[in-house]
C-alpha cells in the first residue's frame, strides 16, 4: 500500500540524510520527498511517499519516530487527509499543437505558462492521478521536453495536526 507520511524534522545539517538513510538502509525507496520550512525556523516538514504493507510502513514509522532529528510523525494514509502535486510541463508540440494544448489545460484546468508556437509549458496543481493523467494527455500531443513533479505535500482533515498527533498516538520514544 502507498503511504504518505509528514514529519516534522529539526532543520540541522544531516538530519535529512539520517532520516533517508533509515529507509534506504531497511530496502525500501521513496518514491515521493518533499522538505520545506514551517513557520518555526528551527523544524522543516518532510512528506514521504513510500510503498510496502502496512505492518512494514508501521515498523519503519516507529523507527521512523526513534530518530532523534524527528520531533513528531503522522502516517498521513491511516486517516482523512489532503494530498497534492505540483507539476510543470513542457512540450514541443507538433501541427495543430497549440490549439490542443489550450483545450488539455482547458480539461485538466491547469495554467498555460508559455505559449509560443511550437512549445508549450503548462502548470497544474492536484492529487497525484490527476497529475498523472495530465500528463499522459499532454504527451500525446507532441514530445515531452521536461516534466518537473513537486512531490506530493499532505496534511489531516480536520483538527489534527502533527503536534497533536503524537499526543493522541505516541508515536515518539
Amino acid at each position: 500500500m502507498r503511504h504518505a507520511i509528514s514529519v516534522l524534522l529539526q532543520n540541522e545539517v544531516g538530519a535529512l540524510t539520517r532520516m533517508t538513510g533509515m529507509f534506504s538502509s531497511r530496502g525500501y525507496n521513496i518514491e515521493s520527498l518533499n522538505v520545506a520550512p514551517t513557520d518555526d525556523e528551527t523544524v522543516s516538514r518532510v512528506t514521504i511517499v513510500i510503498s510496502g504493507s502496512d505492518a512494514a510502513i508501521m515498523q519503519l514509522n516507529t523507527q521512523l519516530a526513534k530518530l532523534v532529528d524527528v520531533v513528531n510523525i503522522h502516517d498521513m494514509t491511516l486517516g482523512d487527509h489532503f494530498e497534492r502535486e505540483l507539476a510543470m510541463v513542457k512540450v514541443k508540440l507538433v501541427s495543430g499543437g497549440p490549439s490542443k494544448a489550450k483545450a488539455i489545460a482547458k480539461k485538466h484546468g491547469a495554467e498555460i505558462l508559455d505559449d509560443s508556437r511550437v512549445s508549450f509549458t503548462l502548470q497544474l496543481m492536484g492529487r497525484v492521478s490527476e497529475i498523472d493523467a495530465f500528463i499522459e494527455d499532454v504527451s500525446a500531443i507532441g514530445e515531452l521536453s521536461a516534466v518537473a513533479r513537486s512531490g506530493s505535500v499532505a496534511v489531516s482533515k480536520g483538527e489534527v495536526t502533527l503536534s497533536s498527533y503524537d499526543a493522541q498516538h505516541h508515536l515518539s520514544a
